[in-house]
């Protein structure tokens, strides 16, 4: 194990302050990570109170407190919270926390793969039990796939090049299994005024094909929805655009596609009320200490 933290969270004070924490509440992390906020909010908990955490990551897991009666790990995606907290009886929940960001760990360890910046394997599953990784996917997608998977996921222009650039390596029979085999195959393609920028691109819209991302957090908000009690609150942390856009619209509208449903007066009728018009950023000083906390946006909705 690398003497780095395993993670460190972003926006800590301000999501605890979002979750209005209760001692005696009933609250969920789904995306425990390094632990960071799940400990947080055990710190503020009584006997009384109770926190699951959410994590399909068994070197997550690895890391959860151990024989605290207030506290569950929860092996699984976090996907199927609804299920879950069904399972546990945990009735109605106070407050449902989601940090969406990769950990350090994920991209500090080459033999995961899901960083341009060393050579391991392509494999950017985040359970690494289930799923394809990636090296599998570009071996099955087909080419129109693989370029909506750019273009939607990368926001590339090259997309289709992309895709293109893949498929024809694919029937040669020569295909990349690692990071740099891929980054040697699509590198006539990026722009060199600004290579880590889309190769960033690149590797973030195979792991989120990888993971099914974008299904898991929709599934998310809609289980947390139903496991909130009225007055619960819903704190989520995004990264990039498409997961920042699909949670605001879940907050403002009560579905990720952001389709408004207004009463006989205008009024639009939302599960959900906003805490705020725009989302929580870390300071110069958060920065400054964690750069990778840069892009982090906290949006905070209560449920009505």
């Amino acid at each position: 194990m690398s003497d780095q933290p395993y993670h460190i969270s972003a926006l800590l004070p301000q999501c605890l302050e979002a979750l209005d924490i209760q001692p005696g509440g009933i609250y969920v992390d789904a995306t425990f990570g390094g632990g960071g906020h799940s400990r947080a909010i055990l710190e503020r908990l009584s006997s009384e109170g109770h926190l699951y955490s959410f994590d399909q990551d068994l070197d997550a897991v690895a890391n959860a407190p151990r024989d605290d009666e207030r506290f569950t790990m929860v092996y699984s995606n976090f996907r199927f919270i609804t299920n879950f907290m069904r399972y546990y009886d945990a009735g109605g929940v106070d407050g449902v926390l989601a940090d969406l960001g990769v950990s350090f760990h994920h991209f500090d360890t080459p033999e995961r793969g899901f960083s341009f910046r060393a050579d391991g394997p392509l494999d950017m599953r985040m359970n690494r039990a289930a799923s394809r990784p990636a090296s599998r996917l570009l071996a099955e997608a087909s080419r129109e796939s693989l370029a909506d998977i750019f273009k939607v996921y990368g926001e590339l222009n090259q997309a289709r090049r992309l895709a293109d650039t893949i498929v024809a390596a694919r029937e040669r029979g020569n295909l990349p299994e690692s990071v740099g085999e891929l980054i040697s195959l699509v590198s006539p393609l990026i722009d060199p005024r600004k290579e880590k920028k889309e190769l960033a691109q690149i590797f973030q819209a195979l792991r989120i094909e990888v993971n099914d991302e974008m299904g898991a957090l929709r599934e998310l908000l809609e289980g947390a929805l139903k496991v909130l009690r009225p007055g619960g609150r819903l704190a989520v942390i995004t990264y990039h655009s498409l997961e920042d856009r699909m949670v605001k619209n879940f907050m403002k509208t009560g579905n990720v596609a952001g389709h408004v449903d207004k009463d006989f007066y205008g009024r639009v009728n939302s599960p959900l009320k906003p805490l705020s018009g725009r989302p929580l950023t870390p300071d110069d000083e958060e920065i400054a200490r964690n750069p990778r906390s840069r892009s982090a946006k906290l949006r905070v909705a209560v449920k009505l």
